[in-house]
C-alpha cells in the first residue's frame, strides 16, 4: 500500500503535448480554459501550450468581457490558426491588438471580423498579405472597408468562397465589380444595406462568378427586377 502511495500522479505528470493538449484540453470549452489558467502557473504554461498549437480561436465562446492583453497573451505564441472569430472583442480590438496575430497566421481559412468598427482598412490589407488561403471572410458593418483594402483583398484572395460586406457603405459598384472579376470562386456575397451599390454590380457577380449561391442584396435600393433575373 505504501509503494502504490508514493506513486500516484497528478495531472499535470501526464505528457502535455503528446495526452494533455491533443486528448484532454481540445474537448474544452474555451471559457473553462481561461479559467483553468487561473488554478496555478503550471497550468497557465499548459494553457499557453494548448493556445500556441489550436487551429481555431473562437471568442464567442469566452464571454462578453475579455480583457485586451488577455486577448494578446492568448494569441502571442500561435502559428497556425485556421479559424479566428472576434466576437466579443469587437467593441476595442483595433490595429494593434490584431496585426501581430494576422501577421504570424499564414493558414487562415475564415475570419470573422463582424462589427470590428475600431479596426481600419491597414487590418484588411494584412489580411490579404498574409492569408493567401482564406476561403470566408465576414466584414459586416465594418464602415472603415473601403475600395483600396478590397481590391487588395481580391488581388492576393483569389480562392474566396464567402464574403460578407453587409453595410460596409464606403464601397461602391468599381470595387465589388473588381472583387467579382478576381474570386471567380465566390458561393456567398453579401453587398446588404448599402446604397451605393446598383444593377452594374450584381450583372457583373452573374457573369464572372458561376458558383454563386447566394447574393444578398436587402437594401439595395438602386438595384432593380430586371437586373436580379439577369
Amino acid at each position: 500500500m505504501e509503494g502504490s502511495a508514493s506513486c500516484r500522479y497528478q495531472l499535470l505528470d501526464l505528457p502535455w503535448e503528446d495526452v494533455l493538449v491533443p486528448h484532454v484540453l481540445c474537448f474544452l470549452p474555451m471559457h473553462h480554459l481561461v479559467i483553468l489558467q487561473r488554478v496555478s502557473k503550471q497550468f497557465q504554461a499548459l494553457i499557453q501550450v494548448y493556445l500556441a498549437n489550436c487551429r481555431s480561436f473562437d471568442l464567442s465562446q469566452v464571454g462578453p468581457c475579455i480583457p485586451k492583453q488577455a486577448f494578446c497573451n492568448m494569441l502571442r505564441d500561435n502559428k497556425v490558426l485556421q479559424n479566428l472569430t472576434l466576437q466579443n472583442c469587437s467593441e476595442w480590438v483595433t490595429d494593434k491588438e490584431l496585426l501581430p496575430v494576422i501577421g504570424q497566421n499564414h493558414h487562415l481559412h475564415q475570419i470573422d471580423m463582424n462589427g470590428c468598427d475600431r479596426l481600419s482598412r491597414q487590418s484588411l490589407v494584412a489580411v490579404s498579405l498574409s492569408c493567401a488561403h482564406l476561403k470566408h471572410l465576414s466584414l459586416a458593418h465594418c464602415e472603415w472597408v473601403d475600395s483600396l483594402s478590397l481590391r487588395s483583398l481580391a488581388d492576393h484572395c483569389v480562392g474566396l468562397e464567402s464574403i460578407n460586406l453587409t453595410a460596409c457603405r464606403q464601397l461602391k459598384d468599381e470595387a465589388v465589380c473588381y472583387l467579382a472579376r478576381k474570386c471567380l470562386k465566390l458561393k456567398s456575397l453579401s453587398v446588404a444595406v448599402n446604397a451605393n451599390i446598383s444593377d452594374v454590380s450584381v450583372e457583373e457577380v452573374a457573369k464572372n462568378c458561376p458558383q454563386m449561391e447566394h447574393l444578398d442584396l436587402t437594401g439595395c435600393l438602386r438595384v432593380r427586377n430586371e437586373s436580379i433575373r439577369y
